[in-house]
């Protein structure tokens, strides 16, 4: 990964995560041995490192999986989603007995395709995201 977002020294994560509108960021997640996108989901947060999203089901830490990441587009001054692809693996699940759809964070491991990060970063350069706490 480069061309990082400037780094803040307060802040313990290696790269700075954006809050995201959940219902315009629709996920899709796949685990590696298949080759269908079968969980459909949304973002909370991205960053050029990771993702917290929430699936219907949850995915034990540690596995790994291909993402789907749609994020809008605004600054086109139209809805034009573009998807951004990343191979991940899970970190964190929260408690599966909650009801209700279940939240996980994912470490990107690498893109997908080329310009994947790219788009994906200026994307977040465009000023229409908040940092997420």
């Amino acid at each position: 990964m480069n061309s990082p977002l400037p780094f803040n020294p307060a802040d313990r994560r290696r790269f700075p995560r954006f809050r995201l509108e959940p219902m315009y960021a629709p996920i899709a997640v796949r685990f590696l041995d298949s080759e269908r996108f079968d969980w459909q989901g949304h973002a909370y947060d991205v960053s050029q490192g990771g993702c917290r999203f929430e699936l219907d089901r949850g995915i034990e830490p540690g596995t790994p999986v291909a993402m789907q990441i749609t994020l809008p587009t605004m600054h086109a001054k139209i809805y034009e989603p573009r998807a951004v692809y990343v191979f991940a693996n899970v970190v964190w699940i929260e408690d599966e007995d909650e009801p209700g759809p279940i939240k996980m964070a994912c470490v990107f491991s690498r893109f997908a395709r080329a310009g994947d990060e790219q788009r994906l970063l200026r994307e977040l350069r465009t000023g229409l995201y908040r940092a997420a706490a």
